[in-house]
């Protein structure tokens, strides 16, 4: 069989070298494979109907962020939202990490710090967080249960100084109980059972909108299942719930961390406190995809 280059199958179907080499690279290509880093494609392949067919400028949100995944792709809409998810979700629960600090880790898997003293929970955790977006993605039309619930919350903190405590419990239900802005939340011997309660009952909803999920995350974070990060997970999963029900996601960021936590408190007796500022975080992140071209 004859084979032929990348530039030359770009050639032939009318692509970039650069796209045709990350589809090689997907196994896209049927066939290809690669000799030392020079890629063979076989003379007589066609570029998939699906992917000539598809127009990018189209492309879903979800399609955009799982391929953008798998491609190691930089500068486009996955890395935006590893960095500013990651970022805003865990500068709320007080890490000092900068923006840039955070695209730093994010792009080169190290730190570049000066003589500027760290907390290296917040790079952990940072790290960790990348990893719990990744998780998201590929279970996004998964429907949520107990276990991806743990699942992410073992994620998120693996290897930080918590992990080593014996009484705090790294992906399993808190067994101290704890407060909320100064609220009681649920009891560690509770937990279970209210978290099954609320997933049976969410679950049930065989079409969710934006107030369903925003109910969810209301009531999660009431309940508080574990000792520490249940913000960051509940933002993941209303991250995740908002990509399984073709819903405009949103970023909660800093300038509207206030307006969040009244939402929060508030959520069951003036609703549109919550709501309105999701929806403004919504338009924010519209935005962003606009730039993209993603719909």
């Amino acid at each position: 069989m004859a084979y032929i280059s990348v530039k030359a199958f770009a050639q032939k179907t009318g692509i970039s070298e650069r796209t045709a080499r990350n589809y090689c690279a997907m196994g896209k290509i049927e066939g290809a494979f690669l000799t030392g880093k020079t890629w063979n494609i076989p003379e007589d392949t066609q570029l998939p109907q699906r992917i000539n067919a598809r127009n990018h400028k189209e492309m879903s949100l979800l399609t955009a962020l799982r391929e953008q995944k798998a491609m190691k792709m930089s500068g486009g809409i996955y890395h935006k939202v590893q960095i500013d998810l990651t970022y805003n979700s865990n500068h709320i629960e007080g890490s000092r990490l900068t923006h840039e600090q955070t695209r730093y880790i994010f792009e080169t898997d190290t730190i570049g710090m000066s003589t500027e003293v760290v907390n290296v929970d917040d790079i952990v955790e940072t790290t960790n967080h990348f990893r719990c977006i990744d998780l998201i993605l590929d279970k996004a039309k998964e429907k949520l249960t107990e276990h991806l619930i743990k699942e992410l919350h073992g994620t998120l903190k693996a290897g930080t100084s918590d992990s080593r405590k014996d009484w705090f419990a790294v992906g399993e239900y808190k067994r101290l109980p704890n407060e909320v802005g100064g609220q009681e939340t649920t009891l560690p011997e509770e937990v279970h059972t209210k978290m099954k309660e609320l997933l049976i009952e969410y679950n049930a909803k065989k079409q969710k909108v934006l107030e369903d999920i925003l109910d969810f995350h209301v009531r999660f974070e009431r309940i508080h299942p574990f000792q520490d990060g249940n913000g960051r997970v509940g933002r993941l999963l209303m991250f995740k719930e908002c990509l399984a029900n073709n819903i405009l996601p949103f970023i909660i960021t800093d300038n509207l961390k206030m307006f969040y936590y009244r939402g929060l408190s508030e959520w069951g007796h003036i609703n549109g406190y919550l709501t309105d500022t999701c929806l403004t975080a919504q338009d924010e992140f519209k935005a962003i995809l606009d730039y993209f071209r993603i719909k």
